[in-house]
């Protein structure tokens, strides 16, 4: 069941890729950071909120599966999706399609919430998950 998706377009810029012109392989860790934040943005609030309200979301794992390359200068659309309620974690998955609408890789990161103060775990906020519903 999705809860909600985005599509976010990104410019692959020149300094993201290799002498090839491909977008090396550590980008697209950036990409899905792009995407969470402008997921987040459509729902009303931001991280900088979030960790303003006493919640840090830190990276438990990172999932990525190369299908083919993205190059120089193409308009990626990068898809962001949540697909359950988040407890203590929070699951993103995302699909990457290039240009001609082709997907080229596909990744999942999961999010572990904490307390800001005490760096110990915690649910992630009510008030997010309301805008989740």
């Amino acid at each position: 069941m999705t809860l909600i998706t985005r599509d976010i377009p990104i410019r692959v810029r020149y300094n993201e890729t290799d002498q090839m012109g491909i977008v090396h392989h550590s980008n697209y860790i950036f990409y899905y950071e792009v995407a969470r934040t402008e997921l987040m943005r459509s729902l009303g609030t931001s991280y900088k909120e979030m960790e303003e309200r006493g919640a840090l979301l830190v990276i438990r794992d990172v999932h990525s599966h190369f299908i083919a390359p993205a190059h120089y200068d193409e308009i990626l659309n990068v898809r962001v999706t949540v697909n359950e309620m988040p407890t203590v974690k929070m699951t993103f998955d995302f699909e990457i399609f290039n240009e001609d609408g082709a997907l080229i890789h596909t990744g999942q990161v999961v999010l572990a919430c904490v307390d800001k103060a005490t760096r110990r775990p915690k649910r992630v906020p009510e008030w997010f998950v309301a805008l989740l519903r």
